[in-house]
């Protein structure tokens, strides 16, 4: 009987939390009026710590242990009327963490790297103009995940042709990879060749065949997370050569307790990174963020 009643409570809470998630998703906040025509694109690509999964704890709910965010925004994410998103609904709304709500997770979907970005580029430069995020990232998606015809990579081609139907230029694709492919002899063998691929199509599906990739190369992981193929993944990112691939080396980031997934302050860095890293065109070569900011920086 009383097992039957928890299962009750259980179901009860379940289909609340996807009531207001639903609601959360379909309620957009308005966009505040813009030029739709001059917004300055980004498109944010990869998987789990792209999607964000800074301030997420672990929850007993019911007797079963559930991962939810804990809804702390640092300073460097808060919202900004120059910063919009395209939602899962694909309509442009006034970007908020978590930025990856509804694209690929609920609940579980924590802080990420990209309303930091946006907020270091505005405070770099206060005459960007409007930035508009495109989340695509999809967490456990392997780099096969990301071949032409696949949904990931389909997905992402949709996403980012409905957002500039409307006009606007498209900066650049931020891009943070690998904790799957590191696990496996195949994955992480074929890393650089896929990657490469991935770039070639990206660009021709797109039609912009000097987009800028901004590629973090994997930090190392640590347990209880399994990667035994880091050193051969992590070479392959640092072997890419082709045009307008601008890497940065993101080992030293902070990882949380579970070895793979960048804690809130690790994911503002993050979101730095990929900031000047943007403002760096000119240098194609790799280079460690570590020279500017000391590891304890947010501590």
């Amino acid at each position: 009987m009383l097992k039957h009643k928890s299962d009750e409570i259980i179901l009860i809470l379940t289909f609340l939390l996807l009531v207001s998630n639903l609601f959360w998703l379909m309620s957009p906040k308005s966009v505040t009026k813009c030029n739709k025509k001059n917004i300055q694109i980004f498109v944010l690509a990869g998987q789990s710590n792209m999607s964000g999964r800074g301030g997420i704890i672990k929850k007993v709910v019911g007797g079963n242990v559930t991962e939810i965010w804990d809804g702390f925004v640092p300073e460097e994410c808060k919202s900004n009327h120059k910063i919009i998103r395209f939602n899962a609904a694909q309509k442009w709304e006034e970007a908020h963490e978590p930025l990856n709500y509804g694209i690929d997770c609920l609940s579980s979907c924590g802080l990420g790297p990209g309303m930091a970005f946006a907020n270091e580029i505005l405070k770099k430069d206060t005459n960007f103009g409007v930035i508009g995020l495109v989340p695509c990232a999809r967490g456990g998606t392997g780099l096969y995940r990301w071949n032409r015809g696949s949904y990931a990579y389909d997905d992402l081609i949709k996403r980012v042709k409905i957002a500039l139907k409307d006009g606007g230029l498209i900066r650049g694709l931020l891009w943070y990879h690998g904790e799957g492919d590191i696990r496996t002899k195949n994955g992480s063998s074929s890393y650089k060749t896929k990657f490469e691929k991935f770039v070639h199509d990206l660009r021709s599906d797109l039609n912009s065949p000097n987009l800028p990739i901004f590629l973090a190369v994997l930090p190392y992981p640590k347990k209880p997370f399994e990667g035994p193929y880091i050193e051969v993944v992590r070479a392959a990112q640092l072997g890419i050569n082709i045009s307008n691939v601008i890497k940065f080396d993101a080992d030293g980031l902070e990882i949380g307790p579970d070895g793979i997934h960048l804690t809130t302050p690790a994911q503002i860095q993050l979101g730095h990174m990929f900031a000047h890293a943007f403002f760096s065109l000119s240098n194609f070569t790799t280079f460690s963020f570590y020279k500017f900011f000391p590891f304890n920086i947010f501590s």
